[in-house]
């Protein structure tokens, strides 16, 4: 797959040039990462790409998932590696406007095992260097056992409902201070969430970009099927 492909297919017709803004969408486990951008790809134009998550890339093709210190250690530095390799791609191909990051380098910090001073070390850059990187965050809160986190919606995921909030409160703590960041909080529907999560992109886009994404969320749209309640049988309200 190339980055077309991950890029939006609704047709724009502005000829502008574009300069590459990152832009991450991140949150704990079982925040609705996935479900939103299943609902951006159907609604981008091509100024637009959504770059695959970097611990999915590793952890599904293979790459040994240990729970020793040096396992976690050497995952986090190829997932760090993976997503800044995946980020200059986007900015060097060039034509986007903003490339959205499934997660960040930053995220890292959630899952490191030691110092956060150990973490900036190993990966060779520091907080406010990565901070830079990222035009804007937008964290998406994980949800509670009782507003239908599962372990099940996606494959690679293990962390029980209190072990995703306690990394989804890491996360959030990693990226404070960022000049732009954006956080939204669980909600009784994920329709909800979803629209709130829509307009945060919408407000990071170029003008001519923002009027492709459904206005007030995405209504009938198959990513909000079978997620409107925690009632609702085979997913949770917040999504994969």
């Amino acid at each position: 797959m190339n980055l077309n492909e991950l890029s939006g297919s609704v047709p724009c017709h502005c000829s502008a040039p574009h300069r590459t803004a990152l832009v991450a969408l991140t949150g704990g486990p079982g925040a609705g990462k996935t479900a939103v951008l299943e609902v951006l790809k159907r609604h981008l134009c091509k100024h637009l790409v959504v770059l695959p998550e970097a611990a999915s890339i590793l952890f599904g093709g293979g790459f040994p998932r240990e729970t020793s210190g040096a396992g976690r250690r050497a995952g986090q530095r190829a997932i760090f590696g993976v997503q800044r390799q995946l980020e200059r791609l986007a900015i060097e191909h060039g034509g986007f406007a903003v490339a959205l990051c499934d997660r960040g380098t930053v995220d890292g910090l959630a899952y490191w095992p030691e110092s956060e001073a150990a973490f900036w070390q190993d990966v060779g850059s520091s907080r406010a260097a990565e901070h830079a990187r990222y035009a804007a965050v937008i964290h998406l809160r994980s949800p509670g056992a009782d507003q239908g986190y599962e372990v099940t919606s996606n494959p690679v995921r293990t962390e029980t409902a209190l072990e995703a909030a306690r990394i989804d409160a890491c996360i959030h703590l990693a990226w404070e201070g960022h000049a732009r960041r954006t956080t939204i909080e669980s909600a009784d529907t994920f329709l909800e969430k979803l629209t709130r999560a829509i307009d945060a992109i919408r407000a990071e886009m170029p003008a001519c970009c923002r009027g492709h994404l459904p206005s007030g969320g995405a209504e009938g749209d198959p990513a909000c099927e079978h997620r409107g309640s925690p009632e609702t049988p085979g997913h949770g309200p917040e999504g994969g």
